[in-house]
């Protein structure tokens, strides 16, 4: 049979099929192949009891995103919030970036506008060629425009701890009651609290919960390499070609037509900036080291 790992956790994987869960184990050859199933993957299992079953072979991916462990992504929910924590522009371009890169589309949500407007930084995004929101958990505000997006996609819904992740995740799918974290005063950031991956259904599609990005692991697994970077801002896409000389980094070059359209309000500002300092973390990294 074939279905869809809708979870995965200690070394038990979850597989929906034909109306029904599955607890999975994986055959061991996926081991000796360096394999690993992920939550998203379409996986053939075989039966061994009535409401158990063997994963036997991964069927191939369309994109897979190493940390988290998530596979054939339509949506990238990128949760970040207008305030408390307070949205920081290059974790987000960074995190879009990543979504480009593996043929996820980013779709940003702005949260905690109760508390602060994010007008701004929503206009931001949706100039630069995004999908862009804004959401309140006190009034439901930009919930009917983020459930019109999940239908008949896998999504998942990511953004630094403490923005309000999973307080929306739970405003959108009644009884969930995915565990939130507060806010450390001390640390001025939230306390992480989901452990495990996990597809949802919700708005006739699929949505996962994750543990989350960070910064670190967007870095350590993620990287992009700097020939291809400017191909993960979109934005850049129709000025690229008009550069003055073949081969432009579009950092500093004379002639370059990116930096002529940010300086034209072309391209947003915090946009290239993101950009430049994304460029200068993998200018130097050898190849080897991007695997």
């Amino acid at each position: 049979m074939e279905g869809l790992i809708i979870k995965a956790i200690s070394g038990f994987y979850y597989v929906e099929s034909a109306g029904r869960v599955y607890e999975c184990k994986a055959r061991g050859i996926f081991r000796k192949r360096g394999i690993s199933p992920a939550v998203g993957d379409r996986a053939e299992i075989s039966l061994t009891d009535e409401d158990k079953a063997q994963v036997e072979n991964i069927l191939p991916r369309k994109n897979y995103l190493v940390r988290p462990p998530l596979a054939n992504l339509d949506r990238l929910f990128i949760v970040s919030s207008a305030a408390q924590p307070s949205p920081n522009t290059f974790v987000i371009d960074k995190i879009c970036a990543v979504a480009v890169s593996k043929d996820i589309e980013p779709v940003l949500v702005f949260t905690k506008t109760d508390l602060e407007s994010a007008q701004e930084l929503a206009e931001i995004y949706t100039r630069s060629g995004f999908r862009a929101f804004t959401c309140s958990t006190e009034d439901n505000s930009g919930k009917d425009e983020i459930l019109s997006l999940l239908s008949g996609k896998i999504s998942a819904f990511t953004g630094n701890t403490g923005v309000g992740k999973s307080t929306l995740l739970n405003s959108l799918i009644p009884g969930l009651s995915i565990e939130t974290g507060g806010i450390s005063k001390k640390l001025g950031r939230g306390r992480h609290t989901t452990r495990s991956s996990e597809l949802y259904h919700v708005g006739g599609g699929y949505v996962a919960d994750t543990p989350g990005f960070s910064t670190v692991d967007i870095e350590r697994y993620e990287i992009i390499r700097k020939d291809g970077l400017a191909d993960c801002f979109p934005d850049f896409e129709q000025y690229r070609n008009d550069c003055q000389f073949t081969g432009c980094s579009h950092v500093c070059e004379k002639g370059c037509a990116v930096i002529a359209a940010v300086a034209e309000g072309k391209i947003m500002p915090t946009r290239h900036k993101s950009y430049v300092r994304m460029y200068e973390e993998v200018r130097d990294i050898p190849d080897w080291k991007k695997v």
